[in-house]
């Protein structure tokens, strides 16, 4: 079941905000969300609730016996084997093909391994158990004694398949004890809202011209419809991500959770550092305070070298998260080379060029990533590049100016909200009008209700259109 679809929307996610909100207390809330987290993970492959359970279990024991022997070498040892358990599991389903199929072509062996379907979300609740386990180890936190109050943390739907990465720290306490207001439940509606509208009507419409630009013979294409390939690539995958994001947040918090944000308009940034201060928050706070730090915190007597080191490590970590393939491999390592370039010489030069010449590059660098995100083929790769920057390709023709006449207005309105300049807008209106808060909420419902409506209205008529980060 994934979030932009009428099954979820007009049945599923409804019924389940009713009957936790008129539960009486919390035990029966609590177990309100883990059957309905159980049935909307087991939706589509009941098969994979059996891992998610008994990950949960096995965790829920390691992090009792880590604290248990906390002044002991037993922690330790039990903190790897917890670790090394949990990324196992996501070794096998995601990753156990590709490792094979690179150990063949070394050896020239012809070792078989069975294709089996990868859980969904396993990247991101395997990410979840392991910070559990870490700060468990680290003292930040107590372990918890109640199973049902762990794999609530782990199964909640709101986040399971895609994220945000949730640590227990954040939502410790709101699972124990927790309340909703009316203002909760308006902002939620508000950010749910949003979030199904970029979905519906930004990502899967930029995902029609990708398909239109991309997913055909790509020696027939010209260098416009190339580039606006990419483009469209970075449009629907900003919306998509941050639309379920967003709708991941509203969700929980209709029901008393604050789940930590995740996009921050990252197209708006002026280095690549800062693009990923504000792209996949959650992932990149989590590798970097259980990656990165502690990879340059051993090396610190390397001085600038275990800086680099680290980089290197972290974002071939993070390129390889993405997918089982050597171009999500590249695709890290390009942004760990383009940082270290920025600390080196580029972001003084950028500076002295002017905001600028930084936003501009930015965007052209995070575009031009997309080649290794979007082709896992390399020969595709290739030939895409080999059409960009042979010389001979014919610039534009006929049919990508009456494709981008078509859609003109919704490019410039998909081209708006990758940018904070509406909110600044509204902002401005409130404060130099005076306009009082009832009228802005009265407005904000009235929008809400309209981009709700577009999209089921939209949904209608489309078939199952999941989410881009469910692969991953």
């Amino acid at each position: 079941m994934v979030f932009a679809s009428l099954t979820f929307l007009l049945v599923f996610f409804p019924i389940s905000l009713l009957v936790y909100l008129i539960c009486p207390n919390l035990a029966l809330k609590n177990f309100v969300l883990i059957v309905s987290s159980i049935i909307f993970y087991s939706w589509g492959e009941p098969v994979w609730i059996f891992l998610l359970l008994l990950t949960t279990i096995m965790d829920f024991q390691m992090a009792k016996l880590i604290e248990k022997y906390i002044d002991h070498s037993k922690s330790k040892l039990y903190l790897y084997i917890s670790i090394a358990l949990s990324l196992g599991a996501l070794i096998f389903f995601k990753y156990g093909i590709f490792i094979v199929e690179n150990f063949n072509f070394i050896t020239g062996l012809n070792i078989q391994y069975p294709k089996l379907d990868m859980p969904i979300g396993i990247s991101f609740y395997t990410f979840q158990s392991i910070s559990y386990m870490v700060d468990v180890y680290n003292g930040k936190v107590k372990s918890e004694r109640s199973y049902s109050k762990y794999l609530l943390f782990i199964s909640l739907f709101h986040q399971l398949i895609a994220g945000p990465i949730v640590r227990y720290t954040d939502i410790a306490k709101e699972i124990s004890s927790r309340s909703v207001t009316w203002s909760d439940i308006s902002y939620g509606v508000d950010r749910f809202a949003k979030g199904l509208f970029k979905k519906v009507f930004f990502a899967n419409t930029a995902a029609l011209l990708v398909g239109s630009c991309l997913d055909r013979d790509l020696t027939t294409l010209t260098i416009v419809e190339g580039v606006l390939g990419l483009i469209m690539f970075a449009i629907q995958l900003y919306y998509d991500f941050s639309g379920y994001s967003d709708m991941a947040i509203g969700m929980g918090r209709m029901i008393g959770f604050t789940y930590c944000e995740n996009f921050n308009y990252p197209y708006a940034s002026k280095s690549i550092k800062e693009f990923w201060s504000r792209w996949h928050i959650s992932l990149g706070t989590f590798l970097k305070d259980y990656l990165f730090n502690p990879i340059a915190f051993k090396r610190k007597k390397w001085g600038k070298f275990a800086i680099i080191y680290s980089l290197l490590i972290t974002f071939f970590v993070s390129g390889l998260w993405h997918g089982a393939s050597w171009n999500f491999v590249f695709w890290g390592l390009y942004f760990a080379l383009l940082i270290i370039l920025e600390e080196w010489f580029l972001n003084r030069i950028l500076q002295k060029l002017g905001t600028w010449a930084q936003h501009l590059y930015l965007i052209l660098a995070v575009v031009f990533s997309y080649t290794f995100f979007y082709f896992v083929d390399f020969s595709k790769m290739k030939t895409f590049l080999g059409v960009l920057f042979n010389g001979n390709t014919p610039f534009y023709n006929a049919e990508i100016i009456t494709e981008l006449l078509n859609h003109g207005i919704w490019l410039l309105f998909a081209v708006f909200f990758l940018f904070p300049w509406g909110d600044q807008i509204v902002k401005y209106f409130i404060k130099l009008f005076k306009i009082n808060s009832s009228f802005v909420f009265a407005v904000k419902s009235l929008i809400n209700l309209s981009l709700i409506c577009i999209a089921i209205s939209l949904l209608v008529a489309k078939s199952y259109n999941p989410f881009l980060y469910f692969r991953f």
